[in-house]
């Protein structure tokens, strides 16, 4: 089986040298031929199969270094960076929405119903705004000091006893 693959390998090499030898048209194809029928007759060793695989090894692993070096310039910018992290601002969907919307805006307007389908909309996206994707976890607080437990706010929020203690004013008890 090796020596079948040693006789394909010297005939695929005879023929790529052939190749090369006819592009600058030095030679006659008949010289070409008998060069070819004199490579494949030969039968290479196990030693100069290895060291032809090995060359072959080394050729291919620098042509890969030297096209992925040209390759990776884009990703190294800051540019290529940025589309690596796949953090788009619109995606996809969001685009395929818009538009359906700007279709159906311009539907609505051109039957005189722009403007309440342009103040539904309003609302909806106000809905979708406030409603949150998922409920939140045990221990999290809310925005609104009024839904959280005996209305604690949270921290950094300002309190109306911090502004007027801001303001001095005092409770008229303490005066």
């Amino acid at each position: 089986m090796e020596q079948k693959l040693a006789e394909f390998r010297a005939r695929r090499q005879a023929e790529k040298a052939a190749q090369k030898s006819e592009t600058p048209g030095s030679q006659s194809r008949g010289e070409t031929a008998a060069d070819t029928a004199a490579q494949c007759d030969k039968t290479p060793t196990a030693d100069s199969l290895q060291s032809e695989d090995r060359a072959r090894n080394n050729q291919a692993a620098t042509d890969g270094s030297q096209s992925r070096d040209r390759g990776d310039w884009l990703l190294d910018s800051a540019l290529g960076k940025w589309l690596a992290s796949r953090q788009f601002v619109i995606s996809n969907i969001t685009l395929l929405k818009v538009l359906l919307w700007l279709v159906l805006l311009g539907l609505f307007a051109e039957l005189e119903f722009g403007l309440p389908f342009f103040v539904i909309s309003l609302f909806y996206w106000l809905y979708e705004g406030l409603r949150s994707p998922a409920p939140r976890k045990p221990g999290e607080l809310s925005a609104y000091s009024v839904f959280n437990p005996d209305c604690q706010p949270l921290l950094g929020a300002l309190t109306t006893e911090q502004l007027e203690g801001e303001m001095g004013y005092r409770p008229l008890a303490n005066r």
